[in-house]
């Protein structure tokens, strides 16, 4: 076992060392160097809302979507198949529509149709919620039909009303079976929330293009921004594992 170990250990550093040895032969160190990164302090303070403003839009659209997808979820157990029918469309639809295509739809194609009109903002957080809702239902449902059979058996025998049914017995159990892949819905939207830029919305996409046009400085910029993502995005990775180790120590 130890020699295995040894062995692995090995070809780890082996491979780190070709990869090194290969980014020294063949990057342009010269171009590296001429990179001048001084532009995101200078624009550090605009780079900070568009970040906040990536923050607030995908919290709140997907407080909005989980809401929803919730209550979809609880719904689909209502004994009325009409109901279902209509959320199972409207899931199916929402889902499998391309968060862009929403985006414009409801930002360009709703006043026309409606005579509502709405910001960039606006549909840009419409349009995240709505989709999030219905992936977000999907996780609920998974979520309430892992609740073993006997908690439902329960709560009848002991003559406990629907509300107290789902609100303390089985909802309670299934967020525990849900946070992981609810999760991973948050991630791939605050990710997807870089598309909300083709709208000018005001987020952090959207900041850094503006920037990366202005001071002709694309590719500092944008890497930039590309380490705020992975690195935030690392940070709620790492707190989902905290939340699902916690959730399951024994109280």
């Amino acid at each position: 076992m130890y020699a295995r170990k040894g062995w692995q250990a090995f070809a780890a550093v082996l491979l780190l060392c070709t990869a090194l040895l290969w980014c020294y032969l063949n990057i342009n160190w010269a171009f590296v160097n001429s990179l001048d990164f001084s532009v995101i302090y200078k624009y550090r303070a605009a780079l900070l809302d568009g970040l906040f403003a990536t923050i607030y839009i995908t919290f709140f659209s997907l407080a909005l979507g989980l809401v929803l997808g919730v209550a979809l979820a609880c719904l689909m157990y209502v004994p009325f198949p009409p109901l279902r029918w209509m959320i199972r469309a409207y899931l199916e639809l929402v889902r499998d529509t391309p968060l862009l295509v929403m985006l414009f739809w409801i930002h360009f194609a709703l006043p026309s149709v409606t005579g509502i009109t709405t910001t960039a903002f606006q549909s840009g957080f419409i349009a995240m919620a709505f989709q999030s809702s219905a992936y977000l239902a999907d996780v609920a449902r998974a979520g309430i039909q892992a609740v073993p059979r006997g908690q439902w058996d329960a709560a009848a025998a002991l003559g406990l009303a629907g509300y107290s049914t789902w609100f303390e017995i089985v909802l309670p159990q299934a967020f525990k079976i849900m946070v992981p892949p609810l999760a991973n819905v948050a991630l791939g939207y605050f990710k997807a929330s870089s598309v909300l830029a083709l709208l000018s919305v005001g987020d952090l996409m959207s900041v850094a293009v503006r920037i990366s046009n202005y001071t002709f400085k694309p590719i500092e910029v944008l890497t930039f921004v590309g380490g705020v993502y992975l690195g935030l995005s690392y940070i709620l990775s790492w707190l989902t594992y905290r939340l699902e180790a916690l959730m399951k120590t024994p109280v």
